[in-house]
């Protein structure tokens, strides 16, 4: 790393000095830069002060557990991967720690191609995944906020199925909160007090999640120099959370398909069957139903997984939930930014309401912080929204965005809050020429793709900012159009 202010990669808390030397010396040999922290508190001081990418951990202490380390940097940086380094007598400490959070976990004495293989592994995870900056605290249920008959239909599904067995697929487009429903099914189920263990099928590349899904065996293959438990067996009694199930290829599909119907697996590189008992919840923005008709998605996994459907509504379709959503919001930010008293006046929420938010429930949520953040006023009017609005770029992303329709015009909402009229202005559409509407749509995406990659100056992260989305939805996004 370069530059005194400039984040290490690695943030390495051991309280033995020797040991912990020698390990920043094994990752410095794959040129990766590690800070030292001899305990807890210097870990937590350090990554106040300048951050880290993934944090390495001794499971004991001076003052604290490991997993007591784990807990508060889950709180406070969630978007880091905690890795444990464990002996092999705290082998089921460290299962523990994985059931807890932690990303993974070292065997000591440390096997060089171990340690490279874990730490590349969390570091791919974070390169790929790099999620927008985590909400404000006390906004993780505001997704499951609202009283609008779609979601009261949504709900009364919810508390249903959550008293089964049954697999769910939640659907939804990006930013619905599907995240949400399958973390409230887990919890208002009898498996509550057991692990809700996620695996993103969008963050990790094909031959890393087949790994993390099913884990492996010693000598799988390299790096692989112990026995690893996968996340379907650490979820064994409570329930595995499979996030964007459309991203799974072909083949994964088919070992998957196997969990689901005998709720047996086995780790790469072994022949032992393992039983597990597990609930599945499912969750993609993708048309399953389409990628099965094209055989990118096989229909005995889309009926397996597809047992109850909960499809949840976008913002645009339940209009009588933004208030109640935006003011949650907007008190949860100025909590958050240390001020008190802020609120939305009844001009600013007609102003939203009269919005499309095509990424859905996270673009109100980032625009109120953004909102309640620049603007100094304990009352959040409709100059402030519409000055808030004006600096915003506006981009077709899914089905229901119009293209070219601008934030920048907005029309004063009537009593009954229609939407406003779009204004369309797209030249770049050949507006003479007549495609089915999938086709239009397509054409549409990739060309807010464009304008997002431009306006950003190719910078990626920006672009899903500016665009709504994950950076990982963004990268699904731009090979489906051929734009990496």
């Amino acid at each position: 790393m370069s530059g005194a202010a400039a984040a290490p990669t690695i943030l390495l808390v051991d309280p033995n000095v020797a040991s912990a030397l020698a390990l920043a010396g094994l990752l410095q040999q794959h040129g990766i830069g590690a800070k030292l922290a001899a305990s807890g508190t210097d870990a937590l001081a350090s990554l106040d002060l300048v951050g880290a990418k993934v944090v390495l951990t001794a499971l004991d202490l001076p003052d604290m557990k490991g997993t007591d380390l784990l807990a508060v940097i889950g709180e406070r940086w969630p978007g880091v991967p905690v890795v444990m380094l464990a002996p092999a007598a705290a082998t089921p400490a460290a299962l523990s720690a994985l059931r807890a959070g932690a990303a993974d976990f070292v065997q000591l004495p440390v096997d060089p191609e171990e340690l490279r293989f874990v730490v590349a592994k969390a570091l791919t995870a974070v390169e790929r995944l790099a999620e927008l900056p985590p909400p404000p605290p006390s906004s993780e249920h505001a997704g499951m906020l609202g009283d609008s008959p779609a979601m009261r239909q949504v709900f009364a599904t919810l508390e249903r199925a959550a008293q089964g067995v049954a697999t769910v697929l939640v659907r939804g487009e990006s930013g619905t909160g599907k995240e949400l429903i399958a973390r409230a099914i887990h919890e208002q189920s009898p498996r509550k007090n057991e692990p809700f263990v996620k695996i993103d099928c969008a963050s990790l590349p094909e031959n890393l999640l087949e790994s993390e899904l099913f884990g492996y065996e010693r000598g799988a293959f390299t790096g692989a120099v112990a026995r690893k438990p996968g996340r379907a067996e650490l979820a064994d009694r409570g329930t595995l959370f499979l996030d964007e199930i459309g991203e799974l290829t072909l083949p994964l599909q088919a070992k998957l398909l196997r969990l689901l119907q005998d709720r047996q697996l086995e780790r790469l590189g072994g022949t032992k069957t393992i039983s597990v008992d597990l609930r599945v919840v499912a969750a993609t923005h993708r048309d399953l139903d389409g990628m099965v008709e094209g055989g990118q998605f096989r229909q005995d996994l889309f009926y397996r997984l597809n047992v109850i459907p909960i499809w949840l509504p976008p913002l645009r379709a339940r209009r009588d939930d933004i208030q109640a959503l935006a003011q949650h919001f907007c008190l949860a930010a100025a909590a958050a930014n240390g001020r008190t008293g802020v609120r939305l006046g009844p001009d600013a929420i007609r102003v939203l309401r009269a919005q499309k938010w095509p990424g859905n429930v996270r673009q109100l949520q980032n625009f109120i912080e953004r909102l309640v953040v620049l603007n100094p006023s304990s009352v959040l009017g409709e100059e402030d929204v519409k000055a808030e609005l004006s600096r915003q770029v506006s981009f077709a992303t899914q089905p229901g965005t119009m293209v070219g329709s601008s934030m920048r015009s907005l029309p004063t909402p009537t009593d009954g809050f229609d939407e406003p009229e779009p204004v369309t202005t797209r030249a770049e559409v050949n507006t003479s020429q007549v495609m089915p509407l999938e086709q239009s749509l397509r054409v549409a995406e990739k060309v807010a793709l464009e304008r997002a990659l431009k306006h950003a100056k190719q910078n990626r992260s920006l672009a899903a900012r500016l665009l709504g989305l994950s950076r990982s939805t963004l990268y699904i996004k731009l090979r489906e159009h051929d734009l990496l």
